[in-house]
């Protein structure tokens, strides 16, 4: 485990709601750490959201892991934060929109993010925890995870978790979570695809980073173009989404990258990446 901890830029963790760890080869690790629920309150989705924006412009990072502190990965929205809102004039209708649109926003700039980025998670990922992993490229589980959608016990559908949720695992698989609010075994979740692996909790970190440094010793120019296009062409008709792969492939191949690349395969080199 030595190696995990290999920190360029250590932080200390009691120092910040979300500390943020350089790790050698280019990965950073940004740590939920309000334990012991890491909730996302309006600190936490403010520094999140500051933080990804951040990483996806900085040249020296190419691979992001989402982890957390404690033994709970994320619980989701700080209720007892959003419900002191109720005494305001609106009852708290202003609030509520402005963290919602807070909340999708991160979600979309972890999606948007030229940046692969890997949830490392331990422990119970709920509701807008739930939400955060979906959103994620990867996802790398501990045999101790649990994922869960379970606003209908409290009376509120998790209908922004349902949008990550859904463009992950089959809509029968999502409705299941979201109707009857039950927690899921890593195992499980695994399945239906919501997650790629589960490993024990004592390998977790170790794992997660080997997938971050593999990614990280590509062409970020690549992983750039092929991630976008990923998101992209989901939404559209098949042979709009080919058109579109097929526009970007080309412009892939006249790429700098991919002509050091070839070159390097058919040399029987190790390429040398400019990430252009």
């Amino acid at each position: 485990m030595a190696e995990v901890l290999k920190i360029v830029t250590p932080v200390d963790l009691d120092d910040a709601p979300l500390a943020k760890q350089r790790l050698e080869g280019g990965v950073l690790r940004l740590v939920l750490n309000n334990p012991p629920a890491n909730t996302l309150s309006e600190a936490m989705l403010g520094e999140l959201g500051d933080s990804l924006d951040k990483a996806g412009g900085d040249k020296e990072i190419r691979a992001i892991i989402l982890a957390a502190n404690g033994h709970l990965f994320c619980a989701g929205h700080d209720l007892k934060e959003m419900t002191a809102r109720r005494v305001d004039e609106d009852r708290g209708r202003a609030y509520f929109q402005s963290m919602m649109e807070k909340c999708s926003s991160v979600m979309q700039a972890i999606v948007n993010n030229p940046k692969p980025v890997i949830a490392e998670v331990n422990g119970l990922a709920t509701a807008a925890g739930c939400q955060l992993v979906a959103s994620c490229d990867l996802a790398i589980a501990s045999e101790d995870a649990a994922f869960c959608t379970p606003g209908v016990h409290i009376g509120l559908f998790c209908s922004t978790p349902m949008v990550a949720l859904s463009r992950n695992v089959h809509r029968k698989h999502a409705m299941e979570m979201l109707l009857t609010g039950e927690a899921i075994t890593p195992s499980h979740a695994r399945e239906i695809g919501l997650v790629n692996r589960v490993v024990p909790v004592e390998y977790l970190e170790k794992i997660t980073l080997q997938y971050a440094r593999k990614i990280a010793e590509k062409s970020s120019y690549t992983l750039k173009a092929g991630k976008q296009a990923f998101y992209q062409q989901l939404e559209m008709p098949l042979a709009d989404a080919y058109a579109h792969c097929a526009a970007v492939m080309t412009e892939n191949m006249l790429a700098k990258d991919a002509e050091e690349g070839i070159g390097a395969f058919l040399e029987s080199r190790d390429p040398e990446w400019q990430d252009e």
